[in-house]
This record gives C-alpha cells, structure tokens and sequence, in this order.
C-alpha cells in the first residue's frame, strides 16, 4: 500500500511539479528578525478565505430577487440550520478584513515596507483595500431592508453628483434610472463575481510580488535605502541571518489565523449577523440609512460639512485619497524606514488614525438624524401617573416630538434636549413654539387639537426634574 501511494505521488509530482513548487514555497528564506507585526497580511488571507467559504454557503441559497430577497434572508436567519451562523460569520469576515486590511497598510506605511523594491507591493495593496470596502458595500444591499435600500440610493446620488459622468455612474450602480429588482442583481453579480474575482487577481499577485521580493527585514535607525544597492544588502542579509519561512516563521501565521478564525466565530455565535430591518418601502421617508460601521466616519463628515460642501467633497475627497496612496511608494521609495526617523510619517498616522475614530464615533451617534425607532417614555420616565400629563407623553411620541429630542436620555438628538426644559422656557413659552415650530421643527397648530396642546405642554412642563426624582416634581406642580 505504502509503494502504491508512493508511486501515486511521484507521477503526479512527475507531471505537475506543485509538491515541488510549494515546497520552495514554504521553505524560501526571510529575514530572522521577522515578528508579530508581519502577521497581518496572512490574517487578511484569512479572513478572506472565511469569505469565500461562507459566501458560496450562503449564495446556494440566496435569491437575487426583489420579490424574494427579503423572504429568503429571513428564512436562513431563523430557520436554516446554521444559517444565523454562517451570516454572521459572513459580515464579521467582512468587518475583519476590511479592518485588518487597514491594520496592514498603517505596518506597511510605519516600517518603510514600500520603499524600494516593494512598490508594487503597496499598490496592490491599496487596490486591494479599495476592491475590499466596495465589496461590504456591495454585501449590505443584498439583506434588502429599508436602511440598505436608502443607503444605496444615497450612494447613488452621491455618484451623480461627479462633474460630467455622474449621471451615468448612478445609472451604473442602480442598473436603470431607478432602483430595483435590476440593481438588487447587478449588486449580486459583482458581490459574488467580479469583486472576488479582482480580490483573487489582487491577492495572488500580491503574493508573487512577496515571493519576488522577499520579505523586507526589520527597520534599523540610520539604515537608509538605496536602490543601488539594496537587493545585494539583502541577499547578504539571508545568507547570514535568514530562515525557512516554514516552519521558523510561519508559526506565527498560524497562531493568528486560528485566533482571526475563533474571533470571528465567537462573535458570530454570541453576537449574530447584523438585524434586518423592514422590508424595503420607497414611500416610506423616515427612515435613517446610515451605512455599516466601517463608513460611518465618512457618512459623519458628509453630514457636518458646511451646506454647499458636500459635492466637492464627495468627488474631491475619494480622488485626493487615492492618488495620495498610489503617490505614495513614488514620491518616498527610498531613505529611512524607521517610524523613529520619519516623524511626519507617524505623524500622519495618528492625525488619520484619531480623525477617523472621532468621526466614526460621531457617526454612530449621527445626533442629526430622527432617531425614529425611538420607543415610548416608560412610566417610570413619565414621573407621575397624572392623566394629562401621560396623554402629553404618548402625544410627544406619536407626534414624532422623541424622535428628534431626548428626554433623560431617552430619543433623538436633532433638537435641543427637554430633560428639564421647563427650566428655559414658560407655558406660553412652550405652547408660542409647538403651535409654530421654527429651523427644522414643524408647525403643530393644524395639527394638535387645543386638548392636545395642552397635555402635551403639561408633559413638557413637568420636565423640571428629573424622573428619579418624583417627590420633588409632586411638590413643584401641586
């Protein structure tokens, strides 16, 4: 049995040659010095390979059908086997690969990885780092819910608005003039297609530029790049001081691929896929689509922009941004490589770093949206079992008053805060701005009967304190 498998071997080894080829593979020398910052390109791998194994799962049974869409996620939310989990699994691989892919580019940028012979390297990188975050956008479309629905025909709009082209890269996107059962295929086809298909052609030839080139060793202070005489630099380098990447190096790989898998799969199992919302109803206006959490920086700045800004900036920024990174290996491929050496390079780093963080935690806030899921004051919020004021408390929700104003922290943050309003503002204070409204605030005067009115400014006036404190509230409105 033993010589049977082992003539098996040899003639496939004899007429492909891979065992071979990937022996070479696993065995190539690096620089021994490599260490756990060299790990993020392998855990980028993969989490795309979760990708593509939970993609194909959950594509045998998706339906790229306006009519059906919706119906069908449902279904292998809550009823296939595995299905919760494999969702789940799907958007937190996605959600790691888009952040591991940037954790990669911020080593490579840091350490002088770019420079000379590598520039291809880091350009395929970005391209891949480009190819991947249209890949979660297109995967958001595709639960078919009310908020992917208007996220995507805010992109659209967003696309119109380029100088020249953009009325046909928004007939691009959508498929047609409108957004419908054309678009929803369109996005599937590039989803399942095209856009791993350019991951692949990224991936492998980011791979062979590796192999290629080597793996750049650690920085050193004062140890500049000369392109003159870097490769002899570094021949000499892995004679002296190089290792097989298998196993000497690679075990590392190793560790954090099986901890990229274990995340992923703890949060997938005790987190879940991301909640689907209401079926998509284009009549239906109230409705806040903000995008997943790794754009939400950018729909935080396309919202504080200055009126009259956000044209230019949806086309200037994106443009500015990649020539910026493809620029990058061009205009800096030689010199330091130490991050203690280039302190404008740090610098940049953490000014992006933070500004995307602030901006990302204001986007998940986004105080200027309806916060129109809000839900009732509870009576402990209420404060009192007072009729009017519980009947001004149910008006000031289905009025629509909670979803733009917080009570005790409860609803939206569009308009000023009414925790303790009667504190600022009098009776007829209150009754003058409700029956007129005022900025964005609608007039309630044709709307509120006077009964109306005045329950729900007796709810607003008891705002005086707060509902932890009911004895003190009893005492002021006797």
């Amino acid at each position: 049995m033993r010589n049977i498998l082992k003539r098996a071997v040899d003639a496939f080894e004899d007429r492909t040659g891979l065992i071979s080829f990937f022996g070479y593979l696993m065995r190539h020398p690096v620089p021994g010095d490599t260490g756990w910052w060299y790990v993020f390109g392998s855990a980028v791998l993969v989490a795309f390979m979760i990708q593509v194994v939970t993609g194909i799962a959950l594509a045998t049974r998706y339906v790229a059908s306006s009519g059906s869409a919706y119906q069908v996620l449902q279904f292998i939310t809550y009823h296939a086997v595995l299905g919760n989990f494999l969702r789940g699994m799907h958007f937190f691989g996605a959600s790691a690969m888009i952040l591991l892919v940037g954790v990669h580019m911020i080593q490579v940028f840091l350490m002088g990885c770019y420079k000379y012979p590598r520039e291809f390297n880091w350009i395929s990188g970005v391209m891949l780092l480009f190819v991947t975050i249209a890949m979660g956008f297109s995967g958001q479309l595709l639960r078919w819910d009310q908020t992917a629905v208007w996220a995507t025909v805010l992109a659209a709009e967003m696309l119109g608005r380029t100088p020249f082209i953009g009325k046909y890269l928004a007939r691009f996107l959508l498929g047609g003039k409108t957004l419908g059962g054309a678009t929803l295929s369109r996005f599937f086809a590039f989803h399942v297609f095209f856009l791993p298909a350019a991951i692949f052609m990224f991936v492998g030839l980011h791979l062979y530029l590796v192999i290629h080139d080597g793996i750049s060793a650690m920085p050193v202070p004062g140890q500049k790049v000369n392109p003159e005489t870097y490769r002899a630099e570094y021949e000499k380098l892995l004679e002296e001081h190089g290792v097989p990447f298998w196993p000497d190096a690679a075990w590392r790989d190793v560790v954090v691929a099986f901890g990229v898998v274990v995340t992923i799969a703890a949060l997938a199992y005790f987190v879940g896929p991301p909640h689907l919302g209401e079926p998509p109803n284009p009549s239906v206006l109230a409705n806040d689509p903000s995008p997943d959490w790794y754009m939400l920086w950018y729909y935080a700045v396309l919202a504080l922009l200055p009126r009259g800004m956000e044209s230019v900036f949806m086309v200037a920024a994106p443009m500015a941004a990649i020539v910026f990174l493809l620029l990058v290996p061009v205009l800096w491929n030689k010199g330091e490589r130490h991050p203690s050496r280039r302190p404008w390079a740090v610098a940049a780093v953490i000014m992006i770093v933070l500004s995307l963080t602030a901006f990302w935690i204001e986007g998940s806030r986004a105080p200027w949206s309806p916060k129109f899921d809000a839900q009732p004051l509870s009576a402990a919020q209420v404060g009192t079992t007072s009729p009017p004021i519980v009947a001004g408390a149910l008006l000031f929700h289905d009025n629509g008053c909670e979803f733009c104003h917080t009570v005790d922290g409860h609803g939206g943050m569009r308009g000023p805060d009414l925790t303790d309003v009667a504190h600022r503002l009098s009776v007829d204070d209150l009754r003058i701005r409700i029956a007129n409204g005022g900025g964005n605030m609608p007039s309630f005067a044709g709307i509120l009967t006077h009964d109306d009115l005045d329950n729900l400014v007796a709810f607003l006036e008891s705002r005086e304190t707060l509902p932890a404190a009911p004895a003190q509230a009893a005492s002021a409105h006797p």
